[in-house]
């Protein structure tokens, strides 16, 4: 493989200007089809398997037009303190304004609140139901500015008045401003890093081109692919990422080459040949985490893992063939203007006649003069050198400190309680969150998440009967506060019976309530004939975070094997692999025990802003996984493989491990501080599931790439020595050899070329 990618680097860099207009082609044909493609579809939230999908699919069918997955919004009115709601002048303000509503855009029903008896029992507080024919996130802008407005008239007549329900669920938080903090944070530390102003800008042009070209092609084959907007969400976050780390990682490769005295178009050749393969299997490492995602069976995650997936693959060409392509317009202006006089020198000198042949059995036999392997102890010391050179000398006490460090940090993770946040997250600040407090002080916690009994009494000898009896037996479980009657279809075979519980939705008393109305479905079965199903919003999030709680040892299972397979043989070892999955375990654990610590435990939540603890939400940790995984393997692979390129090549374990340090601990550094900023970012949104993605991701990445990667693993490698190379024959024997390493490009003599590409030298 590497010397492969070492032709291509050559002839992109060779044929730079035809390569850069392809990828502009590519760019502008995917920008026009997607401007031309038709609207993407609305996938909703589909949960296939689930009792509370099922119980959707039957109120679709069997009571049409209801809308069951539509958008609702409540209309929470409260009495001037001292007064009722139901005062002369205080109800004519709240029927005026629910009848202003009721004839807003896409609005099947307004229901007043004392036509529906919802007032609360002390008369201050009443609430109006308002249904719409679109599903949530779906409203035009003109249905809820009416809403709005609506609202505001209310509080204009002297009530407080705030809107709660899922019409006014728009997209998620716009990240705008979080991506361009990141984007500016990533520019300052790549400038650090390479200290130029071209090798800093080059991998954050190129991952533009590459995120650009891959949302661009999920909008182009939306409705093709039942693509829906929320699809290029990870797409963006993770093809932003890997963008930026894969061309980081090329470019810091060519510029060592360079200082090695290589001609710019042979520095292209090997930085692809050897940081290329890399990329390679990092980028098969991150599909094979996002593909993986389809073993969850949630239709839209699946979809999003793919979408993520493709752009990913998009941003490993984009590295292997654009990079080196625009590094052929650069040449030596990627280095600092001093090493670029440093880098000309040894280019000349490298074209000086070679000294005496060396004999056989001395070092460096068998390799041509100008590729020798020098000594990790005759190389300048820098940061990474200083730091592997310190692991070296205590690899115990530093293995020993990270693991312990990282498991004390796991430990709240045992505690780990999964679920869908709702309004009673939000801010106070927003409206929603002041609707929930209201209804909750009026009603109750438990009127916020109503379960839907639906009683299917098609096979019921007395279908009335059945509903009825169903009915009973719910309001007489402890935690049911209220049970409303049944309320049939045209045919009379179905009924809706709403059930209020006495906690709220999120509570573990309603999880263990719903389980115990299912858990009495097959008795009411064989008494009625009725089959029992509990829905609504409350349910559904509960079944979702069982299902993703039961998904996630098999998504592990899937995705670590497979990568570890993958790592065995880009590695030819079984021990580097396995320390790898264990470590990225150990991190992913930690930044599980954080976030539990912090929005669970309400541990440091004031700091960030987080104003209701609560449990974590559902997709979480395998939304962690899935995006940690593939950074971890960027950083594993990226920096292993230089270790083993210096042992494959004759260093000793512990001289590779410094040498691998040397050349790419400042790079893995780079692209894991400007992942941590990015992510970071997140953190001050006002969304609490927002605060809860930037926190763990930024943790996560923070846990893996500076203590797993920089201490365990050098620490382990050391400690192994030798054996951690280890591979059976047999394996050996089977394993591709796909040459990582660079092995063979060794043994080619470099292609002499002017040195004109030393721009201001």
């Amino acid at each position: 493989m590497a010397t492969f990618l070492y032709r291509l680097g050559r002839w992109a860099f060779l044929r730079r200007r035809l390569m850069t207009l392809l990828w502009v082609a590519l760019l502008a044909t995917a920008g026009v089809l997607a401007a031309k493609a038709p609207a993407a579809p609305d996938d909703g939230f589909a949960m296939p398997g689930t009792e509370a999908q099922r119980a959707f699919d039957l109120m679709d069918e069997r009571f049409p037009g209801s809308t069951a997955e539509g958008a609702s919004a409540r209309l929470v009115f409260v009495a001037p303190s001292g007064q009722k709601i139901t005062a002369g002048t205080n109800q004519q303000a709240v029927e005026r304004t629910v009848a202003e509503i009721a004839h807003g855009e896409q609005v099947t029903g307004a229901v007043s609140p004392f036509q529906a008896g919802a007032v609360s029992k002390d008369g201050s507080t009443a609430y109006a139901t308002v249904s719409y024919d679109a599903k949530p996130g779906s409203l035009t802008t003109a249905a809820t500015d009416a809403l709005q407005q609506a609202a505001q008239h209310g509080r204009d007549a002297g009530l407080t008045v705030e809107i709660g329900g899922s019409a006014l669920m728009g997209g998620a938080e716009a990240g705008g401003t979080a991506e361009a903090i990141g984007m500016a944070i990533s520019a300052v530390v790549l400038v650090i890093t390479f200290g130029s102003l071209a090798a800093a800008g080059l991998p954050l042009l190129t991952a533009l081109v590459g995120v650009g070209l891959g949302i661009a092609a999920i909008t182009a084959l939306g409705s093709t692919l039942g693509l829906s907007t929320t699809t290029s969400t990870l797409a963006m976050m993770l093809g932003l990422a890997v963008g930026i780390d894969y061309a980081v990682f090329i470019v810091s490769r060519y510029r060592a080459e360079l200082l090695e005295g290589h001609e710019p178009r042979e520095a292209a050749g090997r930085a692809v040949g050897t940081a290329g393969s890399a990329v390679v299997f990092a980028g098969l490492t991150v599909v094979i985490a996002l593909a993986g995602l389809s073993v969850v069976g949630i239709p839209m995650l699946a979809k999003m893992g793919m979408a993520a997936a493709g752009t990913v693959v998009i941003a490993v060409l984009v590295a292997l063939t654009l990079v080196p392509a625009l590094l052929g317009f650069l040449g030596g202006r990627v280095l600092p203007r001093r090493a670029r006089r440093t880098a000309a020198r040894r280019v000349r000198s490298r074209r000086a006649p070679a000294g005496p042949a060396v004999a056989d059995g001395a070092p460096g036999a068998g390799v041509p003069p100008v590729l020798a392997v020098v000594p990790a102890g005759e190389q300048p010391a820098n940061g990474g050198t200083r730091w592997a050179r310190l692991v070296l000398r205590r690899p115990v006490a530093v293995l020993l400190s990270g693991v312990i460090g990282l498991g004390i940090l796991a430990l709240p993770a045992l505690d780990l309680r999964l679920g869908l946040p709702g309004e009673e997250s939000k801010p106070t600040s927003t409206t929603q969150r002041r609707a929930y407090d209201h209804l909750s002080e009026g009603f109750g916690p438990g009127f916020n998440g109503p379960l839907t009994v639906l009683v299917d009494a098609k096979g019921a000898a007395d279908p009335k009967a059945a509903a009825e009896r169903v009915g009973q037996e719910v309001a007489g479980l402890p935690g049911v506060v209220s049970v409303s009657p049944p309320v049939f279809n045209k045919a009379g075979d179905t009924a809706m019976i709403n059930a209020v519980p006495s906690t709220g939705p999120s509570a573990a008393e309603t999880v263990e309530l719903v389980h115990t109305i299912r858990d009495r479905s097959p008795g009411l079965k064989s008494a009625t004939g009725a089959t029992v199903l509990v829905s609504g919003a409350t349910a559904m999030n509960i079944d979702v975070s069982q299902k993703l709680s039961d998904a996630l040892v098999p998504y592990l299972a899937v995705v670590v094997g497979l990568a570890v397979v993958l790592l065995l043989v880009v590695f030819r070892s079984v021990l580097v692999p396995l320390k790898a999955a264990l470590g990225f375990l150990l991190s992913v654990a930690a930044a599980l025990g954080a976030v539990v610590a912090v929005f669970q435990w309400g541990w440091l939540a004031d700091l960030i802003g987080v104003e209701q603890t609560g449990p974590v939400m559902s997709f979480m940790p395998i939304f962690m996984i899935g995006v940690v995984f593939g950074l971890a393997m960027d950083y594993e692979v990226f920096l292993v493989t230089r270790i083993r390129e210096a042992y494959v090549h004759g260093e000793e374990p512990g001289e590779a491990v410094v040498t691998g340090f040397r050349h790419n601990a400042r790079v893995v550094t780079a692209a894991a501080l400007i992942m941590i900023s990015v992510f970071a970012g997140f953190i001050g949104m006002a969304e609490p599931m927002v605060k809860m993605m930037g926190l763990g991701l930024a943790a996560a990445v923070a846990f893996d790439a500076f203590v797993v990667r920089m201490a365990i693993i050098p620490a382990a490698l050391a400690l192994l020595g030798r054996r951690a190379w280890w591979l059976p024959r047999p394996l050996d024997r089977i394993l591709p050899d796909v040459d990582v390493e660079g092995t063979r490009l060794q043994a080619r003599t470099p292609e002499p070329e002017p040195a004109r590409h030393f721009v201001g030298v």
